[in-house]
């Protein structure tokens, strides 16, 4: 398995280690609902290191992305973040990704874990024909995210930087804890938060600073489980779940992302107009039980009369709401329709509901 430059740290601090997408990583370290609960009312330190970076530079940098991704890149400048899902010519999804903006002419690439090689061999594939360049740089950078009402407060304490002066989805580039980063104000829980780029031989000197920083505040580490209970209370995509190959950003319910009429015939393009205008044939819908039983992903879901209508994507147990939330891949007929799922011989209605499941705020002070 690959490892982070935080794994001893992991391991030090009582971090339970698995196998996520190849990597070793914390999936906990005192109880998932904690972590979970410390995020939402104070602050929880992530590492994902894991995830993947890449660099797109040269004179075509801006008309090549926007030719990549579905949303529009024209929208950037220099400090400003976009989303935006990566497509396959069918519609369906290479990865989701983050795009940064740094100058004219240069952009960095957040991009998933489990998707880098893939990622990296898709991008330089699509980069024929524009002069830009593509660099891998992801065994140059670690990551860590900051989460929480109190994130803003404990990386402040720790820079120079006026992160009042940071909305949501931009970023500066300073120091944190005398450690260069770009700190971006995004994250993956819902709430505000920063997302630290840093060298990868300074992430332990950073994670033990902002560890620290933290106590006074209620911070507390977090792993993997709370940063999938976290997402999914948000509402927010894992790709392989809500989004893959097989569910276009409209299923997905992502319309948003994708900019029809941006003036860039982008990958996909075609077939997203022909879904949007047909309507798509399945969706992503989200659910909670008012039950506490897990509804495990491959779940199958049912329609009126028992007729199977899809399957559950996630599924987890709310920290906040105290019952089994998730999300389900359904053909479009039933996605209004009642519906049930099956645990051990039990059926259990699906309350549709519009994420997040709970309500939450992002400063932009």
């Amino acid at each position: 398995m690959q490892k982070t430059p935080l794994r001893d740290f992991h391991a030090a601090h009582g971090g339970r280690l698995v196998d996520f997408a190849g990597w070793e990583m914390p999936v906990q370290y005192r109880s998932i609902l904690e972590e979970h609960k410390a995020v939402r009312r104070a602050a929880g330190l992530f590492d994902v290191s894991h995830m993947g970076e890449v660099t797109v530079t040269g004179p075509d940098s801006g008309r090549f992305l926007n030719h990549l991704v579905t949303n529009d890149v024209a929208k950037l400048f220099p400090g400003r973040v976009l989303y935006s899902p990566m497509c396959y010519p069918t519609g369906g999804v290479v990865d989701d990704l983050l795009v940064y903006q740094r100058a004219p002419n240069d952009y960095l690439l957040c991009i998933n874990a489990g998707n880098i090689d893939q990622d990296v061999a898709w991008i330089r594939e699509q980069a024929a024909g524009f002069t830009v360049t593509i660099d891998d740089r992801s065994a140059d950078y670690a990551l860590l995210a900051v989460q929480g009402p109190k994130a803003a407060a404990i990386v402040q304490s720790l820079t120079g930087a006026k992160l009042g002066a940071v909305p949501y989805y931009h970023f500066v580039e300073g120091t944190v804890a005398g450690i260069h980063c770009l700190i971006s104000r995004t994250g993956y829980t819902g709430e505000d938060g920063f997302e630290l780029y840093h060298a990868a031989g300074d992430a332990v000197a950073l994670a033990d600073a902002v560890l620290a920083a933290g106590a006074p505040h209620g911070l507390e580490l977090a792993g993997l489980g709370a940063r999938d209970s976290l997402r999914l209370e948000a509402g927010y995509p894992l790709y392989g779940h809500e989004i893959d190959a097989e569910v276009s950003p409209i299923a997905a319910g992502l319309g948003w992302t994708v900019k029809l009429d941006k003036g860039a015939d982008f990958i996909g393009r075609a077939a997203l107009v022909a879904e949007k205008a047909a309507g798509p044939r399945r969706k992503i819908v989200f659910f909670k039980t008012g039950d506490r039983r897990i509804v495990r992903a491959g779940a199958p879901v049912l329609g009126p009369g028992g007729v199977v209508a899809g399957e559950v994507r996630s599924g987890t147990l709310s920290p906040v709401l105290y019952e089994a939330i998730g999300s389900a891949l359904v053909a479009a007929e039933f996605a209004a329709q009642p519906l049930q799922v099956d645990i051990r011989g039990a059926l259990i209605d699906l309350q549709l509901v519009k994420p997040p499941f709970v309500a939450l705020k992002k400063s932009s002070a």
